[in-house]
């Protein structure tokens, strides 16, 4: 689709730029205060069986509505799209910090992800309207930049929160920074009338929605060991699966291009794009948990073994961004495939009196990897089309990724669930355990060692899992063709 050019007399791109920052910042200090957070918050609303249901409603969502905002951008406008998603985003953060319980918290976080779907899309579209490519690159540094200090601040900040007041202001403290994202986009940025319609695939969508949220409860009641709830929601799934399918193939723009998808570069990378994300979303929710009960150890520990796992992954782009030209597209990304599996070893290898540096050492190969994958399968997806293809290329494989994220966040909670009741002789551990145990009060009609031996049996299985898909991302990339990948090609372009 093509550009919608702003007006350069009226729009006051370094204003806009600081509104793209403070946007994106909301989103992407969700991607870590929340994990550090979140076993807090389920110790006093229960629902621990939901546990991975907070970050799989989010992400849910947030996939899911990337393409439909992205093509609302293109007929009504970046700015008012932008202002909504603030708008829904922003509602969602004031609802979650009053949750009541569980099933609360994570309605109001599929309402974040909501917006934070219109967010980050836009955002980025905005820059690539108002910056031609040879000012874009030094633009896009000050957004990575905004990810790597969201990632150094967010466990830190939340831990803070978290002792000195209340957990709702992870949420709450949102407002300001959208109120301010949402004044700037409204004050300086300009765009000529938009003339251009376009057709969106909004039943694909739907089918999306529904076929991912069949499939994630499918692995929840698996994993809680509820065979016959399992297979039912399995068939919803098919079903969907078959709907969704026929639709996208009879639609003039469908949600998902499947001519596209079946190019190997395209498939490769982005069933790669895939599997990192989710091994990235399993870190980001287990890892905090394997710190603060299996090794016992601080919220604030927690969260800065975590934190490496974001700090390795700007760090990674950077070198890949710089690099790249001389070592090559192929070697970059077999390198990040090692890296990601070396980390997720060190995790899979804990035990429960392992030191929470190992923890952050494995984070940091797992983000540098990662890091190195996303750049270089950014750069790889885009020259491997026609200028013509080039935004539905990379919008796949975002949407990978995201879908990974989404996937992933329910099915190492299905693994971590699974691992608790084999644990406890086809049982499942009683909630409240698993609350005091979380607050770190006495346990209440159990020995505290055997349920902490418990949680981190299932949390050493939820890793080794991890282990094992880390290596198909590995399998992945040695099927990148070694011809076609030069980066003369990129060069001359």
């Amino acid at each position: 689709m093509s550009a919608i050019p702003s007006t350069p007399k009226t729009t006051n791109r370094p204003m806009v730029i600081l509104a793209v920052m403070a946007s994106m910042a909301m989103v992407a200090i969700e991607a870590t205060i929340v994990a550090t957070v979140m076993p807090q918050i389920a110790s006093q609303l229960g629902g621990l069986s939901l546990y991975s249901w907070v970050f799989a409603s989010f992400l849910l969502a947030q996939t899911a509505m990337t393409v439909v905002f992205g093509k609302l951008s293109d007929i009504y406008g970046r700015r008012p799209v932008i202002l909504v998603g603030i708008a829904i985003f922003l509602i969602g953060s004031l609802a979650a910090g009053f949750a009541w319980s569980m099933p609360a918290m994570i309605a109001f976080r599929l309402i974040q992800g909501i917006g934070a779907g219109a967010i980050q899309p836009v955002s980025l579209t905005i820059v690539g309207d108002l910056y031609p490519v040879q000012e874009r690159g030094k633009v896009q540094g000050y957004l990575a930049s905004v990810w790597a200090v969201s990632a150094v601040l967010g466990p830190m900040l939340g831990a803070l929160i978290v002792t000195r007041l209340s957990w709702s202001w992870i949420f709450w403290m949102n407002v300001p920074i959208g109120l301010a994202a949402a004044g700037g986009f409204w004050f300086h940025l300009r765009e000529a009338p938009v003339t251009r319609r376009a057709s969106i695939d909004l039943p694909g969508a739907l089918l999306f929605t529904a076929g991912i949220a069949s499939l994630m409860i499918c692995l929840t009641e698996s994993g809680l060991g509820h065979t016959t709830e399992a297979w039912s929601w399995a068939g919803v799934f098919v079903v969907v699966a078959v709907l969704f399918t026929f639709q996208e193939r009879r639609v003039a723009d469908p949600m998902v291009s499947f001519e596209l998808w079946s190019r190997r570069i395209i498939a490769t990378v982005n069933g790669s794009a895939l599997l990192t994300g989710m091994a990235l979303i399993g870190v980001t929710s287990f890892l905090p948990m394997y710190v603060q009960v299996v090794l016992g150890h601080s919220p604030v520990v927690a969260g800065l073994a975590l934190t490496m796992v974001m700090l390795g992954w700007p760090i990674g782009a950077t070198i890949a961004s710089r690099s790249f030209m001389r070592a090559g597209l192929r070697r970059l990304m077999l390198i990040g495939s090692v890296l990601v599996p070396a980390g997720a070893a060190v995790f899979a290898f804990l035990h429960s009196d392992g030191s929470p540096t190992s923890a952050g050492i494995g984070s940091f190969l797992m983000g540098l990897g990662m890091g190195l994958l996303s750049l270089c399968s950014l750069i790889l997806i885009q020259e491997s089309v026609a200028m013509a293809q080039r935004g539905s290329a990379t919008a796949s494989n975002i949407f990978s990724r995201n879908l990974g994220s989404a996937l992933g966040a329910t099915f190492f909670g299905a693994v971590f669930n699974f691992g608790l009741v084999r644990h406890n002789g086809g049982i499942s551990v009683p909630e409240e355990q698993l609350r005091d145990l979380l607050q770190g009060t006495a346990v209440s009609g159990a020995g505290e060692a055997g349920l902490r031996l418990a949680v981190g049996s299932s949390l050493h299985l939820t890793f080794v899992v991890m282990l094992a898909m880390s290596g198909v991302i590995l399998a992945l990339a040695l099927l990148l063709p070694r011809q076609g990948m030069s980066v003369r090609t990129i060069e001359a372009r």
